[in-house]
């Protein structure tokens, strides 16, 4: 099977990995996220000028009409950067969503205009009491009139502060836990009733808790049929899973390519710390660790390509993996770089951080490694 990257991705990636070089190096970084904002406005237009955030949408709406693999290359480069600019939850997760459940009318209407960096998005799913079942959701929206009428709150809502709008899991029949009566709404996030509570997260990202209070919203801002959302909802989350996973093994070779150049820099007793064959052993675990990772991105891209539905298992095995493996490589490098591993100077706690939250972005091992076993069994 060949895994070579066709000519167009290749650029992609080559592209990206410029800006991360000439123009996205730490002190860059580390300015940005203290900024009030904790992103750069113009960073975001200037990934519009480049086409990346076109990759994932149809031609029809001025998009590149990539795949699944297309998305991987963005996002594995992306976080080899530690780019904090909300690919993620605007591109992934809010275009997306867009994509999918949106009629024609809501796509011409909004996905040019993520795609041209005009807006940024967000996903609002996750409640207090929900953890990671995105069902459980308390949130109502309440036929009133011509609209709907939401209320609620939404916790950890990637890109919460700096989205211009929302699209919104909402119960609109049903019991709190049925995974039947959920739907989406796109909701102008500046709308009366909206309020946010906007707060800073380990890895340097900025997230928001949203409260809905009687906000009124027009039955256009309805995606898809009423009461139907789940289904979509979870082939976005699988696709942004796959994403998050692409992140982490960009992460996982910088954090141990990093770590060989230390351990061939360092020295004790007049010697290279690598020479030392114990190290040698712990690096090649974790290049190991890499390499398997990657090797199951490989196959949850390659069937997912082909068809979604058969890469549920896989991915849930990725999102297993993907933690246990994490783990190990950003342990042994904040190890092996001794105690300025540990200090928030250096780059490597930070990588290991964003490891951390992408570890619990759409369910942890523990969960995963349940869905894992059901969705075996099941079969």
């Amino acid at each position: 099977m060949n895994f070579d990257f066709t000519e167009e991705q290749q650029m992609v990636r080559d592209s990206i990995a410029r800006f991360v070089q000439d123009d996205y190096d730490w002190d860059t970084r580390k300015a940005i996220v203290a900024s009030d904002a904790g992103m750069s406005r113009d960073n975001w237009q200037l990934f519009a000028e480049l086409g990346w955030l076109s990759i994932p949408f149809a031609e029809e709406h001025g998009g590149f009409g990539g795949n699944i693999v297309d998305l991987s290359v963005v996002m594995e480069e992306l976080g080899k950067g530690l780019v904090v600019e909300p690919y993620f939850p605007t591109v992934v997760l809010f275009g997306g969503l867009i994509a999918r459940a949106g009629g024609e009318a809501q796509q011409a209407e909004w996905l040019p205009r993520v795609i041209g960096g005009e807006i940024l998005g967000a996903f609002a799913y996750v409640e207090r009491q929900s953890r990671f079942a995105l069902h459980d959701c308390q949130t109502t929206a309440t036929r009133s009139g011509d609209g709907y009428v939401l209320n609620g709150e939404k916790v950890v809502v990637f890109n919460g502060e700096q989205a211009d709008h929302l699209v919104v899991l909402a119960r609109t029949a049903g019991a709190q836990s049925d995974r039947d009566g959920l739907s989406l709404f796109v909701v102008d996030a500046a709308a009366a009733g909206v309020d946010k509570m906007s707060y800073p997260m380990m890895d340097g990202q900025r997230v928001a808790n949203i409260t809905f209070t009687d906000v009124k919203v027009s039955v256009d801002a309805l995606l898809g049929e009423e009461g139907t959302a789940l289904p979509v909802v979870d082939a976005v989350v699988d696709a942004a899973i796959i994403a998050l996973a692409s992140e982490a093994v960009g992460i996982m070779g910088v954090l141990n390519s990093k770590t060989l150049e230390y351990t061939k820099t360092r020295e004790q007793f007049g010697v290279a710390i690598s020479s030392y064959q114990a190290l040698q052993h712990r690096m090649v675990d974790t290049m190991m660790a890499y390499e398997q990772s990657k090797s199951l991105l490989f196959k949850a891209l390659c069937e997912y390509k082909q068809d979604p539905a058969m890469a549920a298992e896989t991915i849930h095995a990725l999102k297993v993996l993907i933690d246990r493996n994490g783990k190990h490589v950003f342990g042994e490098a904040i190890q092996l770089h001794g105690g300025m591993g540990m200090t928030d100077e250096l780059d490597i706690g930070h990588y290991a951080k964003r490891l951390m939250m992408i570890n619990t972005t759409f369910g942890d091992a523990n969960y995963h490694r349940s869905r894992y076993i059901e969705t075996t069994y099941a079969a």
